[in-house]
């Protein structure tokens, strides 16, 4: 197809592009490729012929004076907006769409005219100019696009459309609600105003980009947006947050790291899974009755012992004399039984990956009905466990162990308090054997070089909501007798299993730390000083394949399995064991099992965050609440410009200069100590008074 060539002449009208659009204007001389024009602008000018576009005329008088041209100007450009204002110009894309690639201007006013002058020619080119999602300007031809680029080209406007409502109306926003975030109230009602001159659509969309600039999970337009919004704000890390509080769009005391490691909190999550969950009910109903009516229930009374607010029931025992040694059997939840690996639930729940236990509540790593009813082990009604069978000696050596999968009823349910007070009395001769035996486990594993770390928690317990919260400390009574069995008999099943795996060949998920610890590290530890002392000297323990020991417990192996309602690790080894019992055979190999640790991995460490930081920030607020108090401090490490004390009371280390606490410090010196600034969400307090006690 042939295309249009322009050779100017004086009296030619022709159009030239300033600006982007397209210019009216009247050759007044040509010279050597160069022209002199008379712009409808009344301006004269010079420029090279070859930016005159692709279509030109008609041609006039080329003596005619300036008022002659400027009226032939404004006649053809009104004649041409008339025309243009009457042009379908994607009716014209659809009929050469598929026709050809490219053409000539005057190849498709052809199409819609049957004889096109010059005035139909620039008014069809000024409409395809500005088509730019449909046809591309390639002097001196335009390119028609194919549907598929329409399509990209139409979204991509559509984006930047919306990017640049969002962008303007986000910067005034965003700039009155930092105002309001440093105290301006008159700021505040500024950003009011701009809230409610947005489109809902343009705040919905800000919304949504701020709340995965607090997730920091943005893509790509997203990302575009509020690097382009929050231009001229601090670099502050937590902006995106302090943006949305201020603007009501998340609550005071908002839990940043929950939306960082992408948990979605409470059991709403669930729901999307009702299918499967109602598939697995059934599954667990007929293998229930098909276990009691054969009489497969494991006879043995078994006894779990929680807190009295625990509904996740893991783990249950039943322990008894075996000549002048013990028969300890645990009774470990089995949500593996009929568990639909790979599907939709399965990988909701691998994504959950533990269950958060936090002041502000708890969110289970299963879906409630499953993980707290189901396959918990509530003294209600049968349940499918994982039983393990320790034999054991006199001094709590492991002598044999022998796992087997079956149904058992829970005899009772006991809280810490009621074991403790039975241990104490004597009134349970079961339990007083368990306490028995809990106490010799853990001295057999001091005697082989475990790290104790005897530290009572506080509880930290929320009261009120919102920016009233108010936090309480407090400390439980201690239940040692029954908090060392319940400890004692879970490294039990966490390293016996490890060791019968590795017996027999079945890859598990390990924790280890095998390190070389000096006989100073070893032992029971209380104060703080030798607290922190000991924990520097101990490295975090690692996960993987290969059964190592870990050197903090005590143990030649460790792989965690007694929690599987409320850890995917746990999960995943109770289904290899669980499928070795069943078929001779590990459910994934030694490749697989890395293959999955590598993502698994991951996951864990970023969910534990949650678990590992969240609990400090209500202590900070808790600081931050009672801040004219004074507050009973350790030293710990004496050395450096700023040494470190832990608050006993909150279970928390701070540093405070060491010209305010003096030259001559030692571990163990104790300090009256009063805070200046608290920032819970930058995890930042400051020392500013210490006074020795």
């Amino acid at each position: 197809m042939t295309s249009q060539t322009v050779v100017p002449r004086p009296g030619m009208v022709v159009e030239f592009l300033q600006g982007n659009q397209p210019q009216l204007a009247w050759v007044m001389e040509e010279q050597s490729g160069r022209l002199r024009l008379f712009t409808i602008n009344k301006r004269e000018m010079k420029m090279p012929a070859n930016r005159v576009l692709p279509w030109a005329g008609p041609v006039h008088n080329a003596d005619a004076t300036r008022q002659e041209m400027l009226d032939a100007l404004n006649a053809h450009q009104e004649r041409r907006g008339e025309l243009q204002a009457g042009l379908d110009v994607m009716e014209l894309w659809e009929l050469a769409q598929g026709e050809v690639e490219q053409a000539p201007v005057g190849w498709f006013a052809g199409l819609l005219w049957e004889k096109p002058g010059p005035d139909e020619a620039a008014a069809l080119g000024r409409a395809m100019l500005s088509a730019k999602t449909h046809f591309k300007f390639q002097p001196p031809v335009f390119e028609v696009y194919t549907a598929e680029t329409v399509e990209e080209r139409l979204r991509r406007q559509a984006e930047e459309k919306e990017r640049d409502a969002v962008v303007h109306a986000g910067q005034t926003l965003f700039k009155g609600l930092w105002a309001a975030v440093r105290g301006g109230g008159a700021s505040r009602r500024h950003s009011e105003d701009a809230e409610r001159d947005m489109e809902p659509d343009v705040a919905a969309r800000l919304r949504e980009v701020l709340l995965a600039a607090v997730a920091r999970n943005l893509d790509d337009a997203a990302d575009k947006i509020w690097q382009t919004v929050r231009k001229g704000l601090p670099d502050d890390p937590h902006l995106p947050l302090l943006l949305a509080q201020a603007w009501g769009v998340l609550p005071p005391h908002h839990n940043q790291i929950l939306d960082e490691a992408g948990y979605d909190w409470g059991d709403d999550w669930s729901e999307k899974f009702v299918d499967e969950i109602a598939e697995q009910r059934a599954r667990f109903e007929r293998m229930r009755a098909e276990a009691t009516e054969g009489g497969a229930l494991d006879p043995r009374p078994f006894v779990s012992i929680d807190a009295a607010t625990t509904k996740d029931i893991d783990d249950a025992f039943h322990v008894e004399r075996d000549g002048s040694g013990y028969r300890l059997t645990l009774a470990l939840a089995r949500p593996s039984m009929a568990w639909d690996f790979g599907a939709p639930l399965d990988r909701a729940v691998a994504s959950r990956a533990t269950s958060l236990y936090l002041p502000e509540g708890s969110a289970h790593m299963m879906p409630e009905s499953l993980g707290t009813g189901l396959f918990s082990l509530h003294a209600d009604g049968p349940r499918p466990v994982l039983l393990t069978m320790f034999q054991l000696d006199d001094c709590g050596c492991l002598l044999s162990v022998h796992p087997a999968l079956g149904w058992a009823r829970m005899a009772a349910n006991i809280t810490y308090e009621a074991a403790e007070a039975a241990m104490a009395d004597g009134s349970d001769p079961h339990l007083a054997l368990a306490a028995e035996l809990g106490e010799k486990l853990l001295a057999k594993r001091i005697e082989n070089g475990a790290v104790i770390i005897d530290k009572p928690e506080p509880e930290v317990t929320l009261e009120g909501s919102g920016a009233a919260v108010k936090v309480l400390l407090d400390f439980k009574t201690t239940c040692p007798r029954a908090e060392t069995a319940v400890s004692e008999f879970m490294i039990l099943a966490n390293s016996g299993l490890a060791l019968w795996a590795r017996e027999n060949g079945v890859p598990l998920l390990h924790r280890t730390q095998d390190i070389a610890l000096p006989s100073e590290a070893t032992g029971r530890f209380s104060d703080p000083a030798d607290i922190c002392r000991t924990v520097k000297l101990l490295t975090p323990p690692q996960m993987e394949i290969e059964p190592k020991r870990h050197a903090a417990l005590a143990v030649p192996a460790y792989a965690p399995i007694s929690s599987p309602l409320r850890r995917y690790t746990d999960f995943i080894n109770t289904a290899q064991v669980q499928s070795f019992l069943e078929t001779g055979e590990p459910r994934l190999d030694a490749d697989q099992m890395s293959t999955l640790l590598t993502h698994l991995g991951a996951r864990v460490q970023s969910v534990s965050q949650v678990q590992r930081f969240r609990p400090r920030y209500w202590k900070l607020l808790y600081l931050l609440q009672h801040k004219k108090e004074y507050h009973s401090a350790t030293v710990v490490e004496e050395n450096g410009p700023y040494p470190g004390l832990a608050l006993p009371e909150l279970q928390i280390n701070i540093r405070a200069p060491r010209a305010m606490l003096g030259e001559k410090l030692f571990p163990g010196q104790r300090f009256q100590v009063r805070f200046g600034r608290i920032d819970p969400l930058s995890n930042e307090i400051k020392v500013i008074e210490a006074l020795e006690e």
